[in-house]
């Protein structure tokens, strides 16, 4: 008789695989280490092969392992496709980021959606930190992950962000000139520090550009029109921080923050792990 693989430890050595480690992985799935290995080490005898190396720093996947990743992909979406033909449509999950939250740690994040909550619709809006919370408190969006409002409690930290001055590094101040700034258009939260910051160092500026999302702004950067504020972790390649060469004053740091109301299980197993593949891309770095 041949061999059957239980779906749901696959799901599990496709989370290990990406994040690894069992410690995040088991964290994403709201249960314990110690379930997490007993449900690989009976994939690994179905197999008859051993398919991760762990290590007390980190997780990797053996030869056998790697060969095994994209038939366990494709054998998860099949599964997933064969319940989606035949049942009601999906539920789905809303979720509200806030565009100076959305760094590179998005891809990663996605990435394990699909993997692990595949009966879930995931539907991402882009926004204004304050704009997405007014949408989640009238009970528009199931989840947000922002930036920490100073008025706002409650929620999870995903990470604390440090913020500085970002230009292209052959950017120069036109002589005589205000400080061209390059940011996003009001209520943006980072526009309000940067404006603050420079007010109260009593520094002359003036909004050269004005973008509607964070990469048009990176781009301004880049192509030499302005100075961004920008975290650190979003900043692209190519930017150099030029603060402390123009005497700029420092923006300090600034909290993402997760808010989440969801009582469907899924629902919230699929949070769990979006917040767990944030922070493993942030420690993979």
């Amino acid at each position: 008789m041949k061999t059957t693989l239980d779906i749901s430890a696959v799901r599990v050595f496709l989370l290990v695989a990406d994040m690894h480690s069992f410690t995040r992985s088991a964290e994403a799935l709201g249960t314990t280490q110690a379930a997490v290995s007993l449900k690989l080490q009976r994939l690994e005898a179905a197999l008859g092969k051993r398919l991760l190396e762990r290590s007390p720093r980190a997780v990797q996947l053996t030869a056998d392992g790697a060969a095994f990743l994209e038939n366990a992909r494709a054998l998860v979406a099949a599964h997933d496709l064969a319940l989606t033909g035949t049942t009601r449509p999906r539920p789905r999950l809303s979720l509200g980021i806030s565009d100076h939250a959305a760094g590179p740690e998005l891809v990663p994040m996605l990435q394990q959606f699909q993997a692990m909550a595949t009966e879930l619709v995931l539907s991402v809006g882009i926004g204004f930190s304050r704009d997405l919370l007014d949408l989640y408190d009238a009970g528009k969006l199931d989840a947000v992950i922002v930036r920490q409002e100073a008025s706002r409690r409650g929620g999870e930290t995903l990470i604390d962000d440090e913020f500085a001055w970002f230009a292209a590094p052959k950017f120069r101040i036109p002589a005589g000139g205000p400080l061209p700034l390059a940011t996003l258009a009001p209520p943006c939260g980072v526009r309000a520090i940067a404006v603050r910051a420079l007010d109260k160092s009593k520094l002359p500026f003036v909004e050269a550009f004005v973008g509607g999302g964070v990469a048009a702004v990176a781009a301004a950067a880049q192509a030499g029109l302005a100075i961004a504020p920008l975290a650190r972790r979003i900043a692209p390649g190519g930017l150099i921080d030029i603060g402390p060469g123009l005497g700029l004053p420092k923006l300090g740091r600034s909290k993402v923050i997760l808010h989440a109301k969801v009582s469907d299980a899924a629902k919230r197993t699929a949070l769990r792990t979006l917040a767990a593949a944030f922070r493993s891309a942030l420690l993979s770095k």
